[in-house]
């Protein structure tokens, strides 16, 4: 039974590497704010592509993943069903563009703290992250 459950864990443990997450972060809300937004890199490091399906956060009634959309002269934001990331390439959050709305935050997210993520992949499972916090009003430097 030991050998199985070990060949189990190591069959499934190349999936999970596969996909990395780099430069994690949000901005900090001001008090009595119930959405904030995330950012960050995917890279997918498997020889398939793979897809974000789902996210979830303790600080979060709910985490949706959203695009930015420019219709005339306004911006919209649309939550979309996931998103695709390529195989051996990457894809990225980044503000005006693909981001993960976290929807009823509990509390305001203060600057210098983390806020715990869990990415649901088609193919790699979960993958549980971070969120660093930078200030309101600029994005942090990335590489820190």
């Amino acid at each position: 039974m030991r050998l199985l459950l070990l060949s189990l864990a190591l069959a499934a443990a190349p999936a999970f590497a596969q996909v990395k997450i780099e430069n994690a972060w949000a901005r900090a809300t001001p008090p009595g704010a119930k959405i904030a937004a995330g950012y960050l890199t995917i890279r997918n490091e498997a020889s398939a592509p793979d897809k974000l399906v789902a996210a979830s956060s303790p600080a979060a009634e709910k985490v949706e993943t959203h695009v930015t959309l420019k219709e005339g002269d306004v911006f919209r934001m649309r939550e979309v069903t996931g998103y695709d990331i390529p195989a051996r390439g990457s894809f990225e959050l980044k503000p005006g563009g693909a981001h993960l709305m976290l929807v009823n935050i509990k509390a305001p997210l203060k600057e210098g703290t983390r806020v715990p993520l869990t990415l649901r992949f088609e193919r790699a499972g979960e993958v549980k992250t971070e969120l660093q916090v930078g200030r309101l009003t600029e994005a942090p430097k990335h590489g820190h």
